[in-house]
């Protein structure tokens, strides 16, 4: 079996001031955000739409607003809300951790939506330019998760060789924020980012992601400790179960409307 390394959870102390590893994640996850932007506008089918370098750091400012707010609302609202309502000001606290990818996924569609009004673009194209750039940036978040020893898993047999013993838990347990790592987000990544290479339909791009982050989170979650439980049709699910069922729906209804039901768009 491993061990948790169990990290201090402050990387560097600059007099009163402490930057969290969790706080570095999200700089990670942002910084590749514009690194993999840039890197798509080398695509001639990206450019032919007028993207810019331009439009990705004013986008970014967007989506770090709908990030921060939307994932921190989500935890509130779909994981803690009696504790929150107790404690309100550990809402703000937010280098502890506890983000939801779920608002943040919320929050950033709204962002965007904004973004998109105010540059006159087509909204479905901007979910399309940033869905691959999502995945990686939620697999950094995942670490940030590990290092703050967050989101144990189910129980593991001691025989599992990556089984760990976590801090804080007497048995070993399947390490969860890096199975949602590489699945959620480096797997999603992977096929994303081939996916996006070529000229699709409008919102195709988006709807898959929507459809594979759902499928990904539903089966990730079955290693990890479920923060609630409910009932649905019979079956016990968590609730980041119960949150990427909609996604998977919505994300198949698009991405059928985006092959057979839509207008070509000229190219």
């Amino acid at each position: 079996m491993l061990i948790h390394p169990n990290p201090d959870p402050v990387a560097l102390h600059i007099g009163p001031l402490s930057i969290h590893w969790y706080g570095l994640m999200y700089l990670v996850a942002f910084m590749q955000f514009v690194l993999l932007g840039r890197w798509r506008l080398r695509l001639p089918h990206v450019a032919a739409k007028g993207w810019t370098r331009e439009h990705i750091d004013d986008m970014l400012f967007y989506g770090v607003l709908g990030v921060i707010l939307g994932g921190r609302l989500g935890e509130v609202l779909f994981y803690g809300p009696t504790y929150y309502a107790a404690n309100p000001l550990e809402i703000f606290k937010v280098w502890k951790g506890g983000m939801s990818f779920h608002g943040g996924f919320l929050g950033v569609l709204i962002a965007m939506s904004l973004w998109a009004r105010k540059t006159k673009m087509h909204l479905a194209d901007v979910y399309d330019f940033i869905a691959p750039l999502v995945p990686l940036g939620y697999a950094a978040g995942r670490i940030g998760n590990f290092i703050n020893h967050e989101l144990p898993g189910r129980v593991a047999s001691a025989d599992l060789p990556w089984a760990m013993i976590w801090p804080g838990v007497d048995h070993p347990v399947h390490p969860s924020p890096i199975y949602q790592a590489l699945v959620d987000g480096v797997l999603l990544f992977a096929i994303l980012w081939w996916f996006a290479s070529k000229a699709r339909p409008r919102l195709a791009v988006g709807a898959l992601f929507v459809l594979l982050y759902g499928c990904a989170r539903f089966f990730t979650e079955y290693f990890r400790t479920p923060d609630y439980e409910v009932s649905f049709a019979g079956l016990t699910i968590s609730a980041g179960q119960m949150l990427s069922l909609p996604m998977i729906a919505v994300g198949a209804a698009l991405l059928y409307w985006a092959y057979q039901i839509q207008k070509p768009v000229p190219r």
